[in-house]
């Protein structure tokens, strides 16, 4: 019932808060608990679960499931990006699952699925294909490089129609030449985890990588129903009745592009509470401490939020 911190092996505080993310959801462990395979990342994953349950120390070491990782080619002692690592431990996880039950239950907790539409502005000829996504990756910019001022104004945005014209104009096989195309995706399914990610890295004229670290707002409860336009939706009435999240957890980065720390700030589904998971060190917290990673235009090396969890209110 205690909240565990696990310790740093070196380098290992975005794998850290991503193990803490993935453990402290309950409809995650669920499936983890009914995976019996041996050597492999899941079963690895399981065992650090059941060691941080059943032990009474403030801090474990995830040293077996680190190796484990490292023998499927994850680096360690290296700075990680979370949307990247998260990415990576997924696949892992689904790709040695085995079960095809267990990877469809897993899928269903964490995969969005959007519909990408591509339409001549000539003619009517037009293009839909489906594709899944595991994180919505939101721009924290405009295409004319001006801030976006909510977590929803970045949701609007990402789900805008763009206009493809000039040298990014596709060839249409009804006109038979190249014209002004109109691009934009619609959501059709949201799952049960969602799974935002900031996209506060760029890369300037330079090649170097800037961080971005202005304020950007976000709720603790989220309707997409009341953000997104009835135009930026493919989705039925009890489809979008699902769409009523309450934050579950936020991945906070501090310090610059090249060289920072990560850590996790979960609400625990049990109790109800905020706790921080800082590595080894694990505290209780209000939301007004989860507020200040929001972020601030001039204190570039204070947290701010890079991944957010949000979880289903009243999932079906």
């Amino acid at each position: 019932t205690e909240a565990i911190g696990l310790y740093n092996l070196g380098q290992s505080c975005c794998l850290n808060s991503l193990l803490q993310v993935f453990l402290m959801n309950i409809h995650f462990t669920r499936i983890l608990r009914r995976y019996l395979l041996r050597s492999n990342v899941p079963y690895q994953m399981l065992l650090l679960l059941e060691k941080m349950q059943s032990g009474k120390c403030k801090a474990v070491g995830p040293t077996e499931l680190a190796c484990c990782l490292s023998e499927h080619r994850v680096e360690l002692f290296v700075q990680h990006d979370a949307a990247q690592l998260f990415l990576t431990l997924w696949n892992l996880l689904k790709k040695q699952m085995k079960k095809p039950e267990l990877v469809k239950e897993l899928r269903d907790l964490y995969t969005i699925c959007i519909q990408e539409h591509v339409a001549c502005q000539k003619c009517s000829f037009e293009v839909k294909s489906k594709s899944t996504m595991l994180t919505l990756p939101l721009p924290v910019l405009d295409a004319n490089s001006h801030r976006l001022k909510t977590l929803e104004d970045c949701l609007q945005y990402f789900f805008h129609p763009e206009e493809l014209t000039g040298q990014n104009m596709c060839f249409c096989q009804q006109c038979g030449r190249k014209t002004p195309f109109l691009q934009s995706m619609k959501l059709v399914h949201l799952p049960q985890t969602l799974t935002l990610h900031l996209k506060r890295f760029c890369f300037e004229r330079s090649s170097r990588t800037h961080k971005l670290s202005h304020s950007l707002p976000f709720p603790q409860e989220l309707d997409l129903r009341q953000v997104l336009a009835e135009s930026q939706c493919q989705a039925d009435d009890n489809e979008k009745a699902t769409w009523h999240y309450e934050l579950f957890a936020v991945v906070a980065h501090s310090g610059s592009a090249s060289c920072g720390h990560y850590c996790a700030y979960i609400r625990s589904l049990t109790d109800c509470k905020w706790y921080c998971f800082n590595d080894s060190e694990v505290c209780q917290v209000s939301w007004d401490d989860v507020k200040c990673t929001y972020g601030h235009s001039n204190l570039y090396w204070r947290e701010t939020a890079y991944l957010l969890f949000y979880m289903k209110k009243h999932p079906q």
